[in-house]
């Protein structure tokens, strides 16, 4: 039997490859891990999602953001703090196809990338 399709997690938007431990429930499962499954999105990641969109539709087509553009835009001052939720947003947009994210002009995967990533429209 193959293995099932990975998939994404719904709080950091990083890739989930199937398990053994998940093989009765891999339908269910829909965060990679117990820390996800606590925090959840919350209403500033949603916020965050919006303020990636909004900041590309402000853009030329091929133009992208840093995601600290967005954390700026949320977080006004303490704009540090969401550094990685705003990653993270940017994950999730990706999941959904809605952006991609770019290292050096080159399309990376987001759930393994570090370092400083471009989101833009795809």
């Amino acid at each position: 039997m193959a293995e099932p399709a990975a998939k994404n997690c719904v709080v950091c938007g990083r890739t989930m490859r199937w398990r053994k431990k998940w093989e009765r429930s891999w339908d269910e499962v829909r965060h990679c891990s117990d820390a996800c499954r606590r925090r959840g999105v919350r209403p500033v990641d949603t916020d965050l999602e919006t303020a990636i969109m909004s900041l590309l539709a402000g853009k030329p087509r091929t133009g992208t953001i840093c995601p600290s553009e967005a954390a700026k835009a949320v977080g006004g001052d303490d704009w540090e703090l969401l550094g990685e939720p705003a990653r993270a947003a940017a994950r999730r947009l990706s999941a959904g196809g809605r952006v991609v994210i770019t290292q050096g002009g080159r399309t990376v995967d987001p759930s393994t990338a570090k370092g400083p990533i471009r989101i833009g429209l795809s």
